[in-house]
């Protein structure tokens, strides 16, 4: 082999041996912290949070873990968009609401199925239909399911939302609010909807499962694409903590009342009304959202002309649910 051939092939192997370095190192690139949200309305979170399991998938690779506590669908986008938090739990239709103004996250998990909300009166309110919420104050979180609750119930029964006064207010600050008579209504959010009814006697005056999008664990864009394993990592942790809750319902509602520091029986209402069957994200809840959706063009909640639809396609990423074993959803 001639000199400037010899060169040549050195050249060609020294970009090749460089090329295989660099997808070398992308592959095993490792975030030195993942940072996750821990909220009341999620169990599943809870039980992670409880036995350490993260931590201990994460480990050997020496990547460490940080809980932040999440108050509400809100804070946790908030968290996200602010890039504070890697993976935030959020109500389905909150997430797409979000997305649809311009917070780069993918939903990847369902960690449950709750009837979570409801729209909630004083145990003596002479209210008795959602008819006769005109003209009254009701309490909501912004930018949360029990909001977007709030909103399809008023417009299921052709009240407009100028028809009653939303004061917005943080889930636990509604209940309060509720119980001391500063609103006539409350859409409420388990385990403080649930503390309500069994501590105030608060009555639900419109339930709608239907209403009630799913649980999902939402990831930064950016988390994803560069830490795809970890983000199969965190999934796997998050199902190890959902079969455990559906094979230990009782141990997980006392995590559930010790970490809320709500009582048993509170935590027991809530687990008995949330599905934890199904963890696979994909078309099913497409299609709930979908169904859903019309109502942030309705009420202006995101700009006039975007595709809702493709907001949704572009949020929901099944890609890493795959991993998980197909028994897991037994």
């Amino acid at each position: 082999m001639d000199r400037r051939n010899f060169i040549k092939s050195a050249s060609l192997l020294s970009a090749t041996l460089f090329a295989a370095t660099l997808s070398f190192n992308a592959a095993a690139a490792t975030p030195e912290e993942v940072r996750l949200d821990y909220a009341y309305y999620s169990p599943t979170s809870l039980v992670l949070k409880h036995f350490g399991w993260l931590e201990e998938s994460l480990k050997l690779s020496g990547v460490k873990v940080k809980w932040t506590l999440s108050q509400g669908s809100n804070r946790a986008l908030e968290y996200l968009s602010a890039n504070s938090i890697d993976f935030g739990s959020t109500a389905g239709l909150a997430a797409v609401l979000s997305r649809a103004n311009g917070n780069p996250i993918k939903s990847v998990y369902v960690y449950s199925r709750p009837e979570w909300t409801a729209l909630v009166v004083a145990k003596d309110s002479p209210i008795k239909t959602v008819a006769d919420l005109k003209g009254k104050k009701i309490a909501a979180t912004k930018g949360t399911d029990p909001y977007l609750f709030l909103l399809r119930t008023l417009k299921l029964h052709n009240i407009k939302k100028s028809d009653v006064e939303i004061v917005h207010l943080q889930h636990a600050d509604g209940r309060a609010a509720l119980e001391t008579g500063r609103v006539d209504a409350w859409a409420g959010l388990d385990p403080h909807m649930a503390a309500s009814e069994l501590q105030a006697n608060s009555r639900l005056l419109y339930r709608n499962v239907g209403f009630n999008t799913y649980g999902f664990l939402n990831v930064t864009e950016d988390f994803a694409k560069k830490y795809p394993e970890q983000v199969k990592q965190v999934i796997a942790a998050y199902e190890r903590a959902r079969l455990w809750v559906l094979a230990n319902p009782k141990e997980a509602s006392q995590i559930q009342a010790d970490e809320a520091k709500i009582s048993l029986a509170v935590a027991k209402v809530q687990l008995n009304r949330t599905d934890f069957s199904n963890p696979y994200i994909g078309r099913e809840h497409r299609d709930a959202l979908q169904a859903a959706a019309p109502i942030l063009l309705q009420e202006d909640l995101v700009k006039k002309g975007t595709d809702v639809n493709k907001v949704i396609n572009d949020l929901i990423d099944p890609s890493f649910v795959q991993s998980l074993p197909k028994k897991a959803t037994n």
